[in-house]
């Protein structure tokens, strides 16, 4: 019996001893200048799993890896100066192993220190066309849009693991998505500086399905999306999201939830943002392929030189005949400007031309559809200052013809899917229980258009709502709006509110 116990007392020791395990990749093979160090690297991660867990340490300089796959309990460890350059041969990567770190139902893993990965997207890209050019690999679209995700590597990929920890690192020039965290549950993303503009559909960060994630102290500029939360399976849902103190730069939007919105989105709460340069929307919240989104609550916006301040949207993009909804959104403490010309002009992959008919600067909007409402959002303590300068032989819509403006149910939801809106300030069509308190709007130059023009909205409040005193007539238009509450409006003192019953 005495036997037996010290045999197990030495059995948890060894345990103990190996979770606290360092392990170089140097020891184990790997070198600066080989063509590919996945294998050496592999087995540093396989020993330290092995072990029961341990830290693998990357040391200073740059070591190319095809595809890695992080295993339980191990910490992959880049010291100051370490860096992995994903291997830019196409070939390299595989079915299954199309990220350079991947963790498939692991747990307890980790990517740690001051170094660097690498995806080396300029490089790679090049082989991938060669790749398909010869009949290497097949793609379904490259020849008339570009290579689909199968052939495109991420950096990091993650799915169905617990307990997740990423920091301190830097992370550079994907083809693809830069890190994907897929239906993983307690996610900690925190200090790390993502710089990815090589190529396109690169988004910074994405959460797909995934529960229990904190997103913080970290810098995003990436071609794609800078933050984006998705759902992407019938039943699976992001919840219980927090996102705080990071900086964003894009080429499309700064913070987007959707597009890809098949399960849901709950409990979201999002602090202190900064926004700069970036192509479309500093908040987007976008759902229409059927999925639920509620209790959101983001505050604490800077955005400068940004194409457009808020877009919130309920589409029905799938074929069946379930709908999306949104419900208890709060959105407060934003400071947006809006400017005139092209905000991301100059980086090396800036936002695409608009595929939609000429239209002036776009208002922040909340948009549904009919019978299908957008309910009770409250957007607090706001100001947008817009460039203004609208143009009507750019393109108009009158007053008498909102009807106009296109419901586009499935189209695919972006702040321009309208072409042009009949206000420059807010937009608000198909909605219930919206409520704006302390909200001010000021453009540069004038725009001929109301501020704001609201339609089918059952349950309006504007409390404290401040608009140019020189702005042109009416400033507010109701079209089939109940329930109004109006105190405390600053604006033109005579005929600033249209009504249109039908």
């Amino acid at each position: 019996m005495k036997r037996k116990m010290m045999l197990i007392i030495l059995s948890l020791a060894n345990i103990t001893a190996g979770a606290q395990s360092t392990l170089n990749i140097l020891s184990y093979g790997a070198k600066v200048g080989l063509k590919n160090n996945a294998s050496y690297i592999q087995k540093a991660i396989d020993e330290a799993s092995n072990r029961g867990g341990g830290k693998v340490i990357v040391p200073t300089g740059n070591f190319v890896t095809g595809p890695l796959l992080l295993k339980n309990n191990v910490e992959l460890h880049l010291t100051e100066n370490a860096v992995l350059l994903g291997s830019a041969d196409r070939m390299d990567f595989s079915a299954g192993k199309m990220a350079v770190v991947t963790a498939i139902n692991q747990e307890n893993v980790s990517i740690t220190g001051k170094g660097i990965i690498d995806g080396q997207a300029h490089e790679l890209i090049v082989s991938i066309y060669q790749a398909l050019r010869d009949g290497k690999v097949q793609d379904e679209q490259w020849l008339t849009k570009r290579p689909t995700e199968a052939n495109r590597t991420n950096l990091l990929f993650f799915k169905g693991c617990k307990k997740v920890k990423v920091s301190g690192i830097s992370l550079k020039d994907a083809v693809s998505w830069v890190q994907n965290y897929k239906e993983c549950n307690d996610v900690t993303i925190d200090s790390i500086r993502v710089s990815s503009t090589a190529y396109w559909n690169n988004d910074g960060i994405d959460i797909v399905d995934s529960k229990n994630v904190k997103i913080t102290n970290s810098y995003f500029n990436a071609a794609d999306d800078a933050i984006c939360l998705k759902s992407e399976i019938l039943g699976g849902s992001c919840e219980d999201i927090w996102v705080e103190n990071c900086i964003l730069r894009s080429s499309a939007s700064g913070f987007k939830i959707g597009t890809g919105s098949i399960g849901g989105f709950k409990n979201i709460t999002v602090k202190n943002l900064v926004v700069f340069d970036t192509y479309r929307s500093a908040v987007a919240l976008e759902t229409v392929d059927g999925a639920f989104m509620e209790n959101i609550n983001i505050s604490g916006i800077k955005a400068r030189n940004t194409g457009n301040a808020l877009f919130i949207r309920l589409g029905h993009r799938n074929a069946d005949d379930r709908y999306s909804s949104i419900k208890n959104i709060l959105i407060d403490n934003v400071q947006v400007e809006v400017p005139s010309g092209k905000p991301d002009i100059g980086y090396p992959i800036e936002g695409p031309p608009p595929k939609v008919l000429p239209h002036n600067l776009l208002p922040a909007s909340i948009t549904g559809l009919p019978g299908h409402l957008v309910e009770n959002v409250i957007l607090s303590n706001f100001e947008i200052v817009y460039g203004g300068g609208a143009d009507k032989n750019k393109a108009y819509i009158s007053l008498d013809s909102l009807s106009k403006v296109p419901e586009n149910a499935a189209g695919y939801p972006e702040f321009t899917m309208f072409s042009e809106l009949p206000s420059w300030g807010l937009y608000v069509r198909h909605a219930k229980g919206i409520k704006l308190s302390n909200f001010r709007v000021s453009n540069k130059q004038m725009d001929f258009r109301p501020t704001m023009v609201f339609d089918d909205v059952t349950g309006l409040t504007l409390d404290q709502v401040s608009v140019p005193n020189e702005n042109s007539l009416p400033a507010l238009v109701y079209k089939s709006v109940t329930n109004v509450i109006n105190k405390g409006f600053r604006g033109p003192k005579s005929k600033d509110t249209i009504l249109i019953k039908k």
